[in-house]
């Protein structure tokens, strides 16, 4: 077995005094959480509704806390050997990536805004975690197959790159995207996948502790019961007013249909008939990965309960005949799927986003229109938003191939075939009875059964 202590431990350590380093020079508080006398100014500007307040934001916030920590964590236990790995990688890389993603985020704003200082507020610790959003989704395709230092590296360049998309896609296409579909979904699913196909070995995808087990599934369950919970705050909490309502309102239908959907297929694909708990674990959500990019359009609610069903259908069908392809012919083994429910999902999102967009008018969207589409023409800005998630998988399918090949390099701590899917690789896991507990046991036993006490 491998033992990376010594260099993770120094990875870890080098990263956060550099991290120290860097919030002194670059971070300060923003007018929010500044001065009372520039709290009082920034209070005239919360009621006039140009931004969200503390209160409006906060519940929000949270609620994507616990879809990092809880949903994504435990979504990823199904691994009969790899449950602490899941849980306990998925909470480093997220407070790893809190710290990171906040320079890298902040550094990207001061380019738009010509500011000398990262003025942190909650807005900015939300768009850190999805930024975090978007690492854990790639972390989904290699897991169980990637070291912690590995994982950690793979971290540190899907920041930059995923800010490059976004930065580009947004600032420069004008792509709306309010809940992620293209820039946190997809080119999450893309990038992990892209990473996974050069680490990819055949001996991953033959490895007899790959599978779920009864217990596993179960604890994957409370991730996915999680996330889906949550969904709409992750969709809806950069949004305001009517549109914040309203994403609310389209992400719930778009995933209660998604999970009827999904139960309804997953039986007919079953040679049993008998549902298939990975359907039900991950394709379940994906309606909240496609309703993203038009969370808060006007899709209307039967349009929402659509888009939910489509993805489902996407993703079921995906999961049952598409993913044992792409390992068979194009050697990506993906671990949790990540492809099935947020890669297909999310250009699907983005579709959808150049549908809704095609077909707002003044009558429909009333004072909403000129908030949302104030860029461009709808005509054109559908036609962006297609462009969008072009560029944003081809960025993530390059930066992901790239950062494949440099954690493949042998300093890296590349897994054995036996260290794959494997916790005791990591940690110090106590499995095994105390000494003399099964003699003690067997004592106990015999003392009953001769009546004694």
């Amino acid at each position: 077995m491998s033992n990376t202590r010594g260099k993770e431990t120094a990875v870890l350590l080098l990263a956060q005094v550099i991290f120290i380093v860097l919030f002194g020079l670059f971070v300060d508080y923003g007018y929010d959480a500044g001065p009372g006398h520039v709290q009082l100014e920034k209070q005239d500007l919360n009621e006039s509704g140009k931004e969200l307040t503390f209160e409006q934001l906060y519940p929000m916030y949270q609620d994507v806390h616990v879809m990092m920590l809880i949903g994504f964590g435990f979504l990823m236990t199904f691994l009969k050997r790899h449950g602490f790995g899941s849980v306990g990688f998925n909470f480093l890389l997220t407070c790893y990536i809190i710290e990171w993603s906040t320079l890298v985020n902040g550094w990207f704003g001061m380019i738009t805004t010509n500011k000398s200082k990262i003025e942190l507020n909650l807005e900015g610790l939300l768009n850190a975690d999805f930024a975090v959003a978007t690492v854990l989704i790639s972390f989904g395709a290699v897991l169980g197959v990637a070291s912690p230092v590995q994982l950690v590296l793979m971290a540190t360049l899907e920041v930059v790159f995923y800010n490059i998309s976004l930065y580009i896609g947004v600032e420069v296409l004008g792509v709306l995207d309010i809940g992620g579909s293209i820039f946190i979904h997809a080119f999450g699913a893309y990038f992990g996948l892209s990473v996974a196909r050069i680490l990819c070995r055949k001996t991953q995808a033959e490895n007899e502790k790959e599978d779920s087990d009864y217990h596993s599934d179960i604890f994957a369950m409370i991730g996915t019961l999680f996330l889906w919970i949550y969904w709409p705050s992750f969709n809806a909490g950069p949004a305001m007013d009517n549109e914040r309502h309203r994403a609310v309102i389209n992400t719930v239908l778009s995933l209660s249909a998604c999970t009827v959907t999904t139960f309804a297929l997953s039986s007919v694909l079953n040679k049993d008939a008998k549902l298939n708990m990975v359907h039900i674990q991950n394709a379940t959500l994906a309606g909240g990965v496609a309703m993203g990019a038009s969370a808060d359009l006007i899709v209307y609610p039967f349009g929402a309960l659509l888009v939910g069903t489509t993805a489902a259908t996407v993703s079921t069908l995906g999961f049952h005949f598409l993913q044992p392809i792409l390992l068979a012919k194009l050697k990506v083994h993906d671990t949790c799927g990540v492809h099935n429910l947020h890669g297909m999902p999310g250009v699907l999102g983005a579709i959808v986003s150049a549908i809704a967009i095609r077909i707002a008018n003044v009558e429909t969207y009333g004072n909403s229109f000129e908030k949302l589409f104030s860029e461009r023409p709808v005509d054109s800005q559908a036609g962006f938003q297609i462009v969008g998630v072009a560029v944003a998988v081809s960025i993530a399918m390059v930066s992901g191939c790239l950062t494949g090949l440099l954690l493949k390099l042998p300093f890296w701590d590349n897994l054995t075939t036996e260290e794959y899917y494997e916790d005791e690789v990591f940690w110090d896991c106590q499995e095994e009875p105390p000494a003399g507990y099964e003699a003690a046991k067997t004592k106990e036993q015999e003392t009953i059964l001769l009546g004694g006490e």
